[in-house]
């Protein structure tokens, strides 16, 4: 079993580091602090073929493998897990349900422009009053008299990029059934039109530079051919995009956990106290050795899932156990090293001097966004013992 990687995935690594560590992290507290959209480095990232890792060249993307994305959303989140955040959503949230279910029309239209990085695309799933419970949505959908397009009703909440995407991918109720077969729809919204309107931007604990508003549609008139997939396929649409994006926030966690394991095991060597580095302490060691551990599993976890998310697009089947796992393990282990990291830095680790309480901050929704720790769990569960 070969556990390197490709000569083209090394190249893809160091041009993702190396545009992460020069142009991101240089601006990434000050972006934190004032919670504004980082226009420039967004829009470079998308002229390196970042915002559509995995779209092929035909529609505006760079073409690489799964793992290859795993690859660049570590190094870009290593230096800003907000910026992470936004490549996250063009790539999965919204890149996904297009080329899985996306016409070739479709593609055209709505894919390239955002794989390409010219305008921004979002995902809006979330609502007021249902996070985790998607079935229990209140947004519809009614087809018009005429069947040319449907009126859309919505109101989405959490909708990271929203501020400044083109299109949204939103997921509204045409028919409503049954708990099992909910009746829920995917559109293609385009936020220019009328009856799209977007809110203020949340107030957030951290990755406070990927702004997340309100969405609210008022009959919004949707043509039909803007609708992905069939009637009434959206919830397996909404699943199957989840399961591909958590390897994202695996990867995107692992990328906060790293940063925070780099500074303190520099800090360890430098500080000194008791006339000795700390780093030489068992204590302080103990603390290195557990957070080396939860990030190599991490990193094996995400990269066996992104492995199985290609076997698996390959027959049509989901990547759904393999994913959780890896959301799972990495987004705790994020918490857990950002929060070691800090206490071996101490006071000045409490300080916005140093980027570690932002990754404290920062590591947070990694937990809870894509489907929370609980959540992973009972998935995981389910899917293991084979009951419900």
């Amino acid at each position: 079993m070969d556990f390197s990687l490709s000569e083209e995935q090394q190249m893809i690594r160091d041009a993702a580091r190396e545009f992460a560590q020069s142009e991101i992290a240089p601006v990434a507290a000050q972006l934190d602090l004032e919670g504004e959209y980082p226009t420039d480095t967004i829009k470079k990232a998308g002229e390196l073929g970042f915002m559509g890792v995995e779209v092929p060249a035909e529609h505006g993307g760079s073409e690489l493998d799964s793992i290859s994305y795993a690859i660049v959303m570590e190094e870009i989140s290593a230096a800003d897990a907000a910026h992470g955040t936004l490549v996250s959503v063009n790539n999965s949230l919204y890149g996904v349900p297009l080329l899985y279910f996306g016409t070739q029309e479709q593609k055209i239209q709505f894919l390239e422009p955002v794989a390409s990085g010219k305008v921004g695309g979002a995902y809006a799933l979330t609502e007021p009053q249902s996070g985790s419970d998607a079935k229990a949505m209140r947004s519809r959908a009614e087809l018009s008299s005429d069947g040319s397009h449907y009126v859309i009703n919505a109101k989405k909440s959490w909708i990271t990029n929203s501020s400044v995407a083109r299109y949204i991918v939103l997921f509204a109720k045409t028919v409503v059934r049954d708990a099992e077969s909910p009746g829920i729809s995917a559109f293609l919204i385009d936020t220019q039109n009328t009856g799209c309107n977007i809110g203020a931007p949340e107030r957030k604990l951290g990755i406070r530079a990927a702004i997340s508003c309100e969405v609210e549609l008022t009959d919004y008139e949707c043509p039909v051919e803007n609708r992905i997939g069939e009637e009434g396929q959206g919830f397996r649409i909404a699943m199957t995009v989840l399961d591909a994006g958590r390897i994202g926030i695996a990867a995107q966690a692992l990328g906060i956990a790293q940063a925070a394991y780099d500074a303190a095991l520099d800090y360890s060597r430098e500080r000194q106290a008791f006339g000795a580095p700390i780093g030489s302490f068992q204590t302080i060691q103990n603390k290195i050795a557990d957070m080396k551990m939860r990030i190599d599993a991490s990193r094996l976890l995400i990269y066996r899932a992104a492995w199985e998310k290609m076997r698996a697009a390959e027959s049509g089947a989901r990547n759904t156990l393999n994913g959780s796992v890896a959301k799972l393990f990495a987004s705790e282990t994020a918490m857990f090293v950002t929060h070691q990291a800090l206490q071996i830095h101490g006071g000045a680790g409490y300080s916005k001097e140093l980027p570690l309480e932002r990754y404290f901050r920062d590591a947070k929704i990694t937990e809870i966004y894509e489907g929370t720790s609980e959540i992973q769990r009972m998935v995981i569960g389910r899917l293991e013992t084979g009951l419900r």
